[in-house]
C-alpha cells in the first residue's frame, strides 16, 4: 500500500477581532467596524467586511482608514477576550488533526494526511469544521485545502470570506500560475520590484523560466523562489516549533522622552517576557534591548532607526526584575538623546530550566523569588494578567494591537 495523499488545511478567521466584536455588541453589526489604535501612528489590526468595501485593511495606518470612510468606528479591542476566543478555535483545530501549527491567534495549518478513514475526505472535513467554529464559537472561518502548504494558504484567502477551497495535486500549477510574484512567501516590496524588472510578473513566469537565467537574474534565492512558484513547497506542519527567542514590544502612541516612563515600560515587557519563560519551563542567558527611535531617516515605514542592544548573564533567568534590570542598563548605557517610539526587551539563548545553577544567583536576586515569581503566576492564572503587578510598570497607550502567537501564554 503506498503512502496516504498529502492534504494541508489552511484555516484562517475571517475579520477576527472585529467579528468578535460584532458578535457580542449587535450595534455594530453592519457597520465599518476597525479594531486597532485609533492614534495618528496607529495601525489597522482588524477590519469588518462593511469597512473592506471602502478599501480598509489589515496593517493600514489608522490616519489612512479615517480618510476612506470618515464614519468609521475605530475600538481599542480586548486582547484577553480574543485570546480566550483563539483557544476555544484552536481545540476544535485539535479534534481534526493531532498537528496542528499555529500561525497567529486566527489562523492555523492543520495536516489531514492519513485521516480520511476516521474522518473523511479532506473537503468534508473543511466544511464540518468550519461548521463546529460557526455553531460553537459564533464565527466565520475560510478554509484552504490542498497537498502543500503556500497553496492551501492561498486558497484561504481566495475563499474569504466564509468560504472553503480545495485545489487537487493535478490542479496546483494552473491555481499558482496566473498569481502575481508578490503572492508567494517571502516576497515583500523590494523582492517585489527586483522580480518585476527581470520581467517575472507572475508565478507561471517563475515556474517556467530555465533555472540557468532564473540563477543569473536572482541567485539562488530565486530557484528557491522558483520551486514554490511550481507548487513545490516540501515544509511539514510543525506543531511544536521550538522558540529561540521571546520578546514583547510596543510602538507608543505618541514619542515617548521621559525615561521613567521607558523603564516603566521595560519593567511591563521584561515581567511578560519573564512569565512566558516560566510556562515554558525555560531560562534566557542573554537579554535583548530594541529602540526604535523617533526621527525618521529615510522614506517608508522601516525609515525610523532601530537600535539594538544585547548583553549576557552569567546565569540565565526567568525573573521579570533581572531581565529588566540589564535591560534598564542598556538603556542608560545607549542614552538616547531623541524620543523614543518602540521599545521592546527580548530573552534568547534558552536553556532548560533545569539547567540553571540556583546557587549561583546574579547580585539582587535570590532563590526565594521563584516562590515569589509561582505565587504571581498562580494569581494572573486565576484572575488575569492585570490581577496584579508591580507599581512601576508603564501604563502609556500603545498604538495598535497584534495577531502574533507568542509562546508561552
Amino acid at each position: 500500500m503506498g503512502k496516504p495523499a498529502r492534504w494541508i488545511l489552511h484555516a484562517d478567521m475571517d475579520a477576527f477581532y472585529a467579528s468578535v466584536e460584532q458578535r457580542d455588541r449587535p450595534e455594530l453589526r453592519g457597520k465599518p467596524v476597525v479594531v486597532g489604535g485609533a492614534s495618528d501612528r496607529g495601525v489597522v489590526a482588524a477590519a469588518s467586511y462593511e469597512a473592506r468595501t471602502f478599501g480598509i485593511h489589515s496593517a493600514m495606518p489608522s490616519a489612512r482608514a479615517r480618510q476612506l470612510c470618515p464614519a468609521l468606528i475605530f475600538l481599542r479591542g480586548d486582547m484577553a477576550r480574543y485570546k480566550a476566543e483563539s483557544k476555544r478555535i484552536f481545540a476544535i483545530f485539535r479534534d481534526f488533526s493531532p498537528k496542528v501549527e499555529g500561525l497567529s491567534l486566527d489562523e492555523a495549518f492543520l495536516d489531514l494526511t492519513g485521516t480520511e478513514r476516521a474522518l473523511g475526505v479532506p473537503r468534508v472535513v473543511g466544511e464540518h469544521l468550519r461548521e463546529r467554529v460557526r455553531a460553537e464559537v459564533g464565527l466565520a472561518i475560510s478554509v484552504g485545502i490542498a497537498p502543500v502548504k503556500l497553496v492551501a494558504k492561498i486558497a484561504s484567502a481566495a475563499a474569504k470570506p466564509d468560504g472553503l477551497l480545495l485545489v487537487e495535486a493535478a490542479a496546483v500549477g494552473a491555481f499558482l500560475a496566473p498569481l502575481p510574484v508578490r503572492r508567494l512567501w517571502g516576497v515583500g516590496p523590494v523582492a517585489e520590484k527586483k522580480l518585476l524588472g527581470r520581467g517575472y510578473r507572475t508565478l507561471g513566469d517563475l515556474a517556467s523560466a530555465p533555472a540557468e537565467k532564473i540563477e543569473t537574474d536572482l541567485g539562488e534565492r530565486g530557484l528557491d523562489l522558483a520551486r514554490l512558484a511550481r507548487g513545490e513547497d516540501p515544509r511539514e506542519v510543525e506543531s511544536l516549533r521550538q522558540a529561540v527567542s521571546y520578546s514583547e514590544e510596543n510602538t507608543f502612541a505618541c514619542d515617548v522622552s521621559d525615561r521613567e516612563v521607558l523603564r516603566g515600560t521595560i519593567l511591563a515587557h521584561a515581567d511578560t517576557v519573564a512569565r512566558r519563560l516560566r510556562r515554558d519551563a525555560v531560562c534566557a542567558r542573554t537579554v535583548v534591548l530594541r529602540l526604535r527611535l523617533g526621527t525618521k531617516r529615510s522614506p517608508g515605514a522601516r525609515g525610523y532607526p532601530l537600535v539594538t542592544r544585547q548583553r549576557t548573564l552569567p546565569v540565565a533567568t526567568d525573573d521579570g526584575g533581572t531581565l529588566a534590570r540589564e535591560a534598564r542598563a542598556l538603556l542608560e548605557r545607549l542614552d538616547p538623546r531623541e524620543p523614543i517610539r518602540l521599545v521592546g526587551v527580548g530573552a534568547t539563548n534558552l536553556c532548560e530550566a533545569g539547567e540553571r545553577d540556583l546557587f549561583a544567583a546574579p547580585p539582587g536576586e535570590s532563590v526565594s523569588r521563584e516562590d515569589l515569581n509561582r505565587a504571581l503566576d498562580a494569581i494572573q492564572d486565576r484572575f488575569g494578567a492585570k490581577a496584579v503587578t508591580r507599581a512601576e510598570h508603564g501604563d502609556t497607550e500603545r498604538a495598535g494591537l497584534s495577531l502574533q502567537v507568542k509562546r508561552g501564554e
